[in-house]
């Protein structure tokens, strides 16, 4: 490209790339290459820059796909890009700019027409094109080397072995961005790919053992969050004319793949991406996902998800047993500082997720802090503003909670942490409450949102599994906290009557018209028990592990006690309603005797009076079972309330 193209729109007339895609073989050695590497562009900073660069080279990318496979050119590039890479190290260390700033270049064409090959042929045709000779279809012989894999094996040193320096930052970005494209051809098939050239690259052979390494690397990147050099110490000459070619090709691409790898899928509500602090975190945690996420190969377990599942503490000075492959150690400290740091970012909060949900190690040295709740809070703040947040990053926060309180030790904790002023809690100002009452507020008003908006069919059931696994340990409830507890069951009750209602007028009524179907009310009336059901569960399970505890939920019963009437004698609640009936009769006969026009402070203090005079074998046993994770997942109940 060299300094004739200062703007997009000149690429498809620049001599260079005209050359580069034409039907002439271009040696290796030839000084073209260090006219078609210096070049400057600035990147791209929006969606329609980058589609207009798409638009401006598809001429380029098409005469190269068509050219290539008898020129050879492509390879000869990715040869020159492999011959400067075993000079990187030692150009970084003696500060050579312009070798690193060509070698970069280099990188950045590869990864733009890796993008463009891998969108519009088949895994086989792509192959093709990265050997050195012409072939043709299933041709393949044993001595060819294959160019692919020598790139792959080749960005996995550079990412590892490069030191991290103002002028090694752009190529170490462009290496991911690189690797992330690499992976994409996931994003180009319905079907999913056991058996794709990826698989048989990263999952074995020369690539392979680069894979513990490569894992610590990214989860490091993500942990320093570098930012990128000043301007300044940039590698790239600025030109004042300036111009534009794509730096972070990947971006896109990682953009569809966070798709395929979350809950949200294509119906998720878009969001503005913030301005990235640190490109080069924020691509090597894009690129763990994905890596972590590939699918297992037909003869192999996924070597990269076992190095997540497996790696330890610093700190830790037991042997790894030698049945644990890609083992390695990292400072959970530092990772787990970093994760409480960016869970304002989606990608952020799936790496939380896979690390608690995969590596045991992880999860117990979580649970085992003493300042959980710089981890707890920023998860609460996502589901707080979930109207703001995709669906898929609400889950994710959700399911982080869920696998939280499957942990009675963590179920205690959280109601010894106060917090004061918490400011992003706009309902009702809390000048001090409990981490464990300020997260069932949170998880109640998200299921209030449900209700009333999404009406999604597993946040019911996951919210409502996190405040069950919860309940027994139930401690000091503020009153706030109570109250919403109760309401929550209001609320759901006056819908149980609602639909009684609707479902006994529609069976006295007729029809206007054979052809127009009766709503299923059944159906609507048996999940709207079920979630009610779910709700006495919560409040008996805390009534009877932890009534002393809780004298603002007692409080609460007592003053909305005719809500419970019409569920003492219903069929499907009778066993669960003895408990909170006999807590509720045997309080209100300890206030009647106290007379009439008490103060709040003296009900609290007859309930508390009354907690210690109430026989303790009264209260009938009920235990409600933990419900996990992989099971709450899986509950299909479909709370359209």
């Amino acid at each position: 490209m060299g300094s004739n193209s200062s703007r997009i729109g000149d690429l498809p007339k620049n001599e260079y790339l005209k050359k580069l895609s034409g039907t002439e073989s271009v040696s290796e050695n030839d000084p073209f290459w260090n006219q078609l590497l210096s070049f400057s562009f600035p990147a791209p900073t929006s969606s329609t820059e980058l589609k207009l660069l798409e638009e401006a080279t598809i001429s380029v990318c098409r005469s190269l796909v068509e050219n290539n496979p008898r020129t050879g050119n492509l390879g000869a590039l990715i040869k020159v890009f492999l011959s400067r890479t075993k000079e990187l190290k030692l150009s970084a260390e003696c500060q050579n700019h312009i070798f690193i700033w060509q070698t970069h270049n280099a990188l950045f064409i590869i990864c733009c027409l890796l993008k463009v090959f891998i969108c519009q042929m088949s895994e086989e045709e792509l192959q093709l094109h990265f050997t050195y000779e012409e072939k043709s279809p299933g041709n393949y012989s044993s001595d060819s080397e294959d160019l692919l894999e020598e790139l792959l094996c080749c960005l996995m040193q550079l990412i590892t072995d490069i030191p991290l320096l103002d002028i090694t930052y752009e190529i170490s970005v462009e290496a991911i961005s690189t690797m992330v494209v690499f992976l994409s051809c996931q994003l180009f098939h319905k079907e999913v790919l056991r058996q794709s050239i990826s698989h048989k690259y990263l999952m074995r052979g020369p690539c392979l053992p680069y894979t513990s390494k490569l894992v610590k690397t990214l989860l490091y990147n993500f942990i320093r969050q570098e930012k990128p050099p000043p301007p300044g110490t940039h590698v790239f000459p600025q030109q004042s004319d300036g111009g534009g070619l794509l730096y972070g090709l990947a971006s896109g691409v990682a953009t569809g793949l966070w798709t395929v790898f979350t809950l949200g899928g294509v119906g998720s509500k878009a969001t503005a991406s913030p301005e990235l602090s640190s490109p080069l975190a924020n691509q090597s945690l894009l690129l763990l996902l994905v890596l972590a996420n590939l699918t297992d190969a037909s003869d192999a377990p996924n070597p990269y998800r076992q190095a997540i599942m497996s790696f330890k503490n610093t700190q830790d000075s037991s042997p790894f047993p030698s049945s644990i492959p890609h083992a390695f150690q990292i400072n959970f400290n530092s990772l787990y500082t970093a994760l409480c740091e960016q869970q304002t970012s989606d990608q952020a909060t799936l790496l939380l997720y896979t690390l608690l949900h995969q590596n045991s190690n992880i999860r117990t040295y979580m649970l085992a802090r003493t300042d959980m709740e710089n981890l707890v809070l920023p998860i609460l703040e996502i589901l707080y503003h979930v109207e703001e947040r995709n669906s898929h990053h609400v889950y994710m926060a959700l399911i982080i909670l869920l696998i939280l309180t499957e942990d009675d030790g963590f179920n205690r904790s959280i109601h010894e942490v106060i917090l004061k002023n918490i400011t992003w809690y706009s309902e009702r100002v809390l000048t001090e409450i409990s981490l464990g009452s300020l997260l069932i507020l949170v998880v109640i008003r998200t299921i209030q949102y449900n209700m009333t908006r999404t009406r999604d069919k597993y946040l019911h059931t996951n919210c409502l599994a996190a405040l069950a696994n919860m309940s027994a340990q139930f401690r000091s409830l503020h009153q706030y906290a109570a109250q919403r507890i109760i309401s929550l069951f209001s609320l759901l009750s006056k819908k149980h009557n609602k639909v009684l209602e609707q479902a006994t007028q529609s069976l006295r009524g007729s029809p206007s018209s054979n052809d127009v179907p009766l709503p299923d009310y059944a159906q609507d009336l048996n999940v709207i028990e079920e979630v009610i059901r779910m709700m006495l569960e919560i409040i008996n399970s805390c009534l009877t592990n932890s009534l002393h505890h809780n004298p603002n939920l007692v409080y609460a019963l007592l003053y909305k006690r005719d809500l419970f009437e019409q569920f003492r004698t219903h069929p499907s609640f009778q066993d669960i309603m003895q408990n909170i009936d006999l807590v509720i009769t045997f309080f209100s006969s300890r206030l009647l005797q106290a007379g009439a026009e008490l103060s709040v402070e003296r009900v609290l203090e007859i309930i508390k009076q009354g907690v210690i005079a109430l026989p303790k074998d009264r209260l009938k046993v009920r235990w409600l079972k933990k419900c996990p994770l992989d099971t709450a997942m899986s509950l299909d109940v479909n709370v359209s309330v």
